[in-house]
């Protein structure tokens, strides 16, 4: 395998689905914050934006899902919520 082909293909991990939402959510802001700090090596960086980019679609497909559970609960309608108990 060459060189190319190596750094083109995303490490195993980069595909392990997270526990949980939440433990996305968890990883992701832990990769953006090691990201932003500018201390990473490039080919570090390169391995966190692989895997933060599928956490990020991991988290949106969840959300979606819970979105569509909620317009069948709801009738067809998707209510907003404010957060606050009525």
């Amino acid at each position: 395998m060459t060189k190319a082909a190596k750094t083109t293909a995303p490490p195993a991990d980069a595909q392990q689905e997270p526990a949980s939402y939440e433990a996305g959510l968890q990883e992701l802001e832990q990769l953006v914050a090691r990201m932003e700090s500018g201390q990473m090596p490039l080919a570090d960086m390169l391995q966190s934006y692989q895997r933060g980019a599928f956490l990020l679609e991991h988290c949106r497909s969840r959300l979606q899902a819970v979105e569509a559970q909620i317009q069948v609960l709801e009738a067809g309608s998707l209510k907003n919520w404010s957060g606050n108990a009525e």
